[in-house]
């Protein structure tokens, strides 16, 4: 087990590093603040980063780790927020079919979670050989960007670099417009194709940079003198939304389990067909390791209960075994106790599937798994 967490950790150290060492060096030099320190700078001293989905792309020749996006929930002037940051010292930050995907996802999570949304934009626009892969799900970002608007939830752009092509409607959708002058440029069309298109003679900053926005087009909301500034008055549009994320306060004080978790990578085996009661999993994971168990005699192979994690109540459902009919009818059932309550849920998935056989199908174990799927 010892060896797979350093092959995870080797791979999560792969996605920080960025595009390598030639490129990271190249981005600094030209006195720009990387993707991650714009990140650090962004959220409160002290809080923490929850970056998600950091391994897309891994192991897929050409797609950097990560997929060219860093995106997370972090907490800005005490607002929980989901961050989205070009990596751009990989490929200059360009859109590839992995990194599409990935941000549809955390714009998703940001929609379901009622989170202001952050863009730190600096890249390329789409990965031109392989932009056939990307150009019609890519609509989806404008679609949610305009169901963001119409639900009235916050979206704020900090445009460091360039935001090309369909690439600049994401500074001119959102709600709030921060950009660096001498160093975002936003337009459609890029000096050499406006000359080819109309015979125009132009140069990147009077065609799109962030002077010109902010007082002839109006398309920026700030003008940011360096990227500090800008991370700044992002972090000043955020403490003046008056936002407040639905849902109740901690009902109880966070206290440690009982039982250290360090312990964790002891209960599991690397062996699949080795079973571990996943009791010893939320053990070390609760709040003082109290766990309210949910029909315990009644479904064995499926745990459910209500426990405490840093002071918020939540729902377990964890795998202890094949799912049988029992099983699957249980957790229906708690699913549905625990959204009639509002109360979030966390899965410890740990199986092979549902329990076949004659005697099984005979007993409805697709209608009781139906159950199941349509509660989740």
């Amino acid at each position: 087990m010892k060896a797979a967490v350093e092959k995870l950790e080797a791979a999560l150290a792969a996605a920080r590093a960025g595009g390598g060492e030639k490129y990271v060096a190249r981005h600094v030099e030209k006195g720009k603040l990387l993707p991650r320190e714009r990140i650090e700078l962004l959220l409160d001293p002290q809080s923490y980063f929850l970056e998600l989905l950091p391994l897309v792309g891994h192991g897929i020749r050409g797609v950097g780790t990560g997929g060219g996006v860093i995106g997370g929930i972090g907490v800005v002037e005490g607002v929980e927020v989901l961050v989205t940051a070009n990596e751009s010292t990989e490929k200059g930050g360009a859109v590839n079919e992995y990194g599409l995907q990935k941000s549809l996802r955390l714009a998703e999570i940001a929609d379901q979670n009622h989170l202001p949304t952050i863009s730190l934009t600096e890249s390329a626009g789409a990965d031109l050989p392989n932009q056939s892969k990307i150009f019609v799900p890519g609509g989806a970002t404008f679609k949610n960007l305009t169901r963001r608007s119409k639900e009235g939830l916050p979206t704020i752009c900090c445009v460091f670099g360039n935001a090309t092509a369909g690439g600049a409607y994401v500074p001119g959708m959102s709600d709030y417009v921060i950009m660096v002058d001498q160093g975002a440029k936003v337009f459609l069309a890029g000096p050499p194709l406006v000359k080819m298109a109309t015979g125009e003679e132009t140069d990147d900053e009077s065609l799109g940079g962030a002077a010109m926005h902010a007082r002839v087009s109006g398309v920026c909301d700030y003008l940011a003198a360096d990227e500090r500034e800008a991370i700044r008055l992002a972090r000043q549009v955020v403490a003046h939304l008056n936002w407040r994320k639905p849902g109740g306060p901690q009902s109880a004080a966070v206290e440690a389990p009982l039982y250290d978790p360090d312990e964790l990578l002891g209960v599991a085996s690397m062996d699949l067909k080795a079973a571990f009661d996943q009791r010893e999993v939320i053990a070390r994971v609760v709040d003082g390791s109290r766990f309210a168990e949910f029909k315990k005699d009644f479904g064995a192979t499926l745990v459910c209960g209500w426990a405490h994690v840093h002071g918020y109540l939540v729902g377990f459902l964890a795998n202890n075994g094949i799912l049988f009919s029992e099983s699957a009818e249980k957790g229906a059932q708690f699913i549905q106790l625990c959204n009639q309550r509002g109360i979030p849920l966390v899965f410890l998935q740990n199986i092979t599937g549902f329990m076949v056989g004659r005697k099984y199908e005979e007993g409805g174990i697709i209608k009781h798994g139906a159950k199941l799927i349509n509660a989740v």
